[in-house]
């Protein structure tokens, strides 16, 4: 007999020769099993009792001795059917388990004038704006910047915006719906939050704009902001 079969089927080494045995001989005491085996009496009735427990083998009591029956063969399926019951429930937990949504993180670097207008388009999709270190350059880096910002100032967008005071006669930096502070820090480059995204621009010879998209790298930017904007002066 492959005893490797009903190691497979659930049951230990020891337990599939008692078993076997059993089978084979048919009703047995546990003193004829030991010796049939050569197993110590002792060790012969604690794989009978593991036995019992597995549903695998019953017993009958005869003139005050345990006779020892094999089970029907088919309980072998019992642990199998208890696992897949158990599994099948499983399964249906886990399909309703919902992953969480991990932040979409993305970084582009743009050089010229598209690079404005992807930024542009970005920001006419959400609710709020701000930026700090602005100077108003990229206003005179796209010719239809006038016609955006006007279109902009229609729409329903929160914008708030840090910049030198310096620039504040930049044609740009005074459009009446937006809001204005200042602070006395040099500065080239612009940072922008709104949504997911934070964008850092450079105006120079032509436009560099590297925008991030990331939840978390926005929030810490937004609160920077905040903590700036609170240090910021309004100056009429």
């Amino acid at each position: 007999m492959n005893y490797e079969k009903l190691e497979i089927a659930g049951l230990t080494k020891n337990e599939s020769k008692v078993y076997y045995n059993l089978l084979k001989k048919g009703e047995s005491s546990a003193n004829e099993i030991s010796k049939n085996l050569g197993i110590d009496r002792t060790l012969t009735y604690t794989i009978l009792n593991h036995l019992i427990e597995k549903g695998q083998v019953n017993y009958i009591i005869k003139e005050n001795k345990k006779i020892f029956s094999c089970a029907n063969p088919d309980n072998l399926l019992n642990s199998i059917k208890a696992k897949e019951l158990l599994i099948t429930s499983l399964i249906t937990e886990l399909k309703n388990v919902i992953p969480e949504k991990r932040s979409e993180s993305k970084i582009n670097i743009y050089e010229g004038i598209e690079g404005i207008r992807t930024y542009i388009n970005l920001i006419l999709k959400e609710k709020e704006f701000c930026a700090f270190g602005s100077t108003g350059m990229k206003f005179f880096s796209l010719y239809e910047m006038p016609h955006l910002t006007k279109k902009i100032e229609k729409m329903n967008i929160n914008i708030r915006i840090i910049g030198n005071k310096k620039y504040k006669k930049t044609e740009s930096l005074n459009f009446k719906k937006f809001n204005y502070k200042y602070l006395n820090i040099e500065s080239s480059a612009t940072t922008s939050i709104f949504g997911y995204y934070v964008v850092i621009h450079l105006i120079k010879d032509k436009p560099l704009l590297i925008i991030i998209k990331d939840k978390e790298i926005a929030k810490s930017y937004q609160n920077h902001f905040e903590f700036l904007w609170n240090k910021a002066k309004l100056i009429k």
